[in-house]
């Protein structure tokens, strides 16, 4: 990969309940005992990327690009930038407002939530690690850690902001309208709420539309791996 021997890859997949501390992460980052976490049935785990404490696990999509950036054409700050664009126009694919961080900590935030972290390591102008989006895990695991060192941090899901957004435009509804939404919704309640693979292929599409590659699938069909191969 360093001598531009190999393709850009993007490896989608699951990890099981894991807690991972970036370079900037503390111990102290972890607010459950070792008693809790067993019970959890979390593991901890040191990363090489950038950032703080996060929280990986089922019904969240994380993304582990491998790019080489000399080949790429593109700077760091540059590189992260593009991520979060792709990530917030897969979230529009799903009908969930995104936007950067602004002022707020590296990554995608949904109203005053992050809904996904980006955290990259760069070696003789390879990138490694990469994002972690929630699609619909179970958002109590991140009430264990400080999420990104932010001490009052929120978190939210695609399910969860399409949830709030169903309620919201159900309450704002006639009686009639929302007992017809209602029946509609039920039946389209998977549409709604997208699976993990379906974020995984809208995911790798949007990220190789952004950095101006194609998409070639590999292997492990079934967790959604792609690998976007750079046209130049």
């Amino acid at each position: 990969m360093q001598r531009g021997e190999l393709p850009d890859t993007l490896l989608l997949l699951e990890h099981p309940h894991t807690y991972t501390l970036g370079r900037r992460g503390k111990h102290s980052d972890i607010l459950a005992s070792p008693t809790e976490l067993a019970r959890l049935g979390v593991e901890v785990r040191r990363a090489d990327r950038g950032g703080e404490a996060t929280y990986h696990g089922p019904g969240q999509l994380v993304g582990y690009p491998i790019v080489n950036l000399r080949r790429l054409g593109c700077g760091v700050k540059d590189y992260v930038a593009g991520i979060e664009r792709a990530l917030i126009r897969a979230l529009a694919h799903f009908g969930v407002d995104g936007e950067s961080g602004g002022g707020r900590p590296v990554g995608v935030w949904a109203g005053d939530a992050k809904i996904a972290a980006i955290g990259v390591r760069v070696s003789r102008g390879v990138a490694a690690h990469g994002f972690a989006l929630n699609v619909r895990p179970d958002l109590r695991y991140f009430a264990h850690i400080v999420p990104c060192g932010m001490e009052d941090g929120k978190v939210t899901s695609i399910a969860q902001e399409l949830t709030a957004k169903a309620s919201a435009e159900r309450e704002s509804a006639t009686p009639e309208l929302v007992a017809r939404e209602l029946s509609a919704a039920r039946r389209g309640a998977a549409a709604r709420r997208p699976s993990v693979g379906d974020a995984a292929v809208v995911t790798a599409r949007k990220f190789a539309a952004e950095f101006g590659m194609r998409l070639q699938r590999g292997g492990l069909d079934a967790l959604g791996d792609a690998a976007p191969r750079h046209d130049g």
